[in-house]
């Protein structure tokens, strides 16, 4: 592979060198809430901010723990867990935002996804369709465990996951609205959870790289009870997903610490 950085000794995009992030590196898509995750970890450190992808690295409960942007979509995650991945990360928990798609989610919820659909472009340039995009159990469960000790209304299951935000949204106006709506259908009698743009490509990734990715969204609102009359609130404060994703990396340092 060509050296894009000329010798440089870090990675092209996100702009780190191996031993650079913790083993254990939660992934925002929002360069924005970088900061305030970091803000649970002890001695963080801004380290490196480059395009989408700023980084903080610190400690918790004495274990080198990173954050680190992903930006929108599949193509810029995969790019973030590879190069994390060839910094010495291996444990990876997203924390995003979503849209129900069950008429019992509303906005305020979380979401734990346990698989995606592959509804998106990045994932089939890893790995035939065929292929499942299945989360790590361990770190699903730690985010279990995690949404249960907060006493905070949750649900786990597959996730859709599409390159389009307005596809989803406006899909009557776009050529293949056709196909949007029909597959839209499909997902949501198949039981789908929620939509959103990045689990399938981070699950894929991380099965190609041998690294556990987990899951967890923040539910924003829920189209389909708007459709349906039903009150549809809109939450947009993710720190509850956050605090999730903090406690379920902290079991999963002391679960391997023990």
């Amino acid at each position: 592979m060509v050296d894009y950085t000329e010798g440089a000794g870090i990675q092209y995009h996100i702009g780190l060198g191996e031993g650079a992030v913790g083993k254990y590196v939660i992934l925002p898509g929002d360069p924005k809430r970088c900061k305030k995750i970091a803000a649970y970890f002890e001695d963080a450190k801004l380290i490196a901010d480059s395009r989408e992808y700023v980084t903080y690295t610190g400690t918790l409960d004495g274990e080198r723990v990173s954050v680190t942007s992903t930006g929108i979509g599949g193509p810029s995650a995969s790019i973030a867990l590879e190069e994390l991945v060839n910094c010495g990360a291996d444990t990876f928990v997203r924390v995003g935002t979503c849209g129900g798609m069950q008429t019992e989610i509303c906005g305020g919820d979380l979401v734990i996804a346990t698989g995606a659909v592959r509804m998106e472009g990045t994932s089939r340039e890893y790995a035939p369709i065929e292929y499942p995009a299945v989360a790590d159990i361990e770190v699903t469960n730690a985010l279990t465990a995690a949404a249960k000790k907060l006493h905070t209304v949750y649900h786990t299951g597959v996730v859709q996951c599409k390159d389009s935000f307005y596809g989803q949204h406006q899909p009557e106006c776009h050529p293949v609205g056709y196909e949007l709506l029909n597959k839209w259908d499909a997902w949501v009698r198949m039981g789908c959870m929620a939509s959103e743009m990045e689990s399938a490509a981070l699950f894929i990734t991380g099965a190609y790289r041998r690294v556990r990715v987990g899951s967890i969204l923040l539910v924003v609102a829920n189209q389909e009870r708007e459709k349906l009359g039903l009150p549809n609130a809109q939450v947009h404060d993710t720190d509850r997903a956050v605090q999730a994703a903090i406690e379920a990396v902290r079991e999963l340092i002391r679960k391997e610490n023990r």
